[in-house]
Formats: C-alpha cells, structure tokens, sequence
C-alpha cells in the first residue's frame, strides 16, 4: 500500500511541476482609451511585479498590443490587469490570442 501512495505521489507532483514551469506567449491588443494615459508603464509596472516576460507598445490606430510569456497562471492574472488598466484608462476590448514564444526574460516598452 506505501508503493502505491507513493506512486501516486509522484504523478501528482510530476504533473504540478508541469504545470509550473510550462510557459505560454500571449498577443493581446486593447483598445479603449490607451493611449496618453499612462497604459504601457502600468502594464510593465504590472507585468514585473508578476514575474513575466514580453513587451508593451502603442499602436499607430490607437490601440496598445502587448506580448507576454510566463506560466498560464501568471499571464492570466496580466491579462486581467490589462482588462482594468490604469486609472485614467478606459479599456473597451482586450483581444487575445496564442502566440509564438519569444524567449523574453524580461518586460519592457517597445516604442
């Protein structure tokens, strides 16, 4: 009975450090009102404080596109930060899709 507890055991903790180290990359484009109020340095802000990597900048139609990759649970909580946004912000639409890894370590503006 101890061999198979202990079996057990280590397909779970195999299959929770899977789910820790696995990494995603994510595009997101929002719009709303983005720009001139402070949205890229909130999202970097944010995005540091997380601990994932990518990158923020504006668009010429308005918009802000950011690229992130970190573990799921971590992009998921900057993209709930991005459906917010900062204070004088107003997001209408955050779009969202897959996107192919970068290998970025780090977070910053791209202008």
């Amino acid at each position: 009975m101890a061999d198979s507890k202990t079996a057990a055991q280590t397909a779970e903790h195999a299959q929770c450090s899977r789910g820790k180290s696995e990494r995603i990359a994510v595009r997101f484009q929002i719009s709303g009102r983005v720009q001139g109020v402070g949205f890229r340095y909130f999202a970097l802000r944010q995005a540091r404080g997380i601990g994932i990597g990518g990158w923020v900048k504006n668009l010429p139609d308005c918009r802000v596109e950011a690229h992130a990759e970190g573990p799921e649970p971590e992009i998921r909580q900057f993209a709930a930060a991005l459906r917010q946004g900062p204070p004088l912000s107003r997001v209408d639409a955050v779009t969202e899709h897959a996107a192919p890894g970068e290998g970025a370590a780090t977070f910053k503006i791209r202008y």
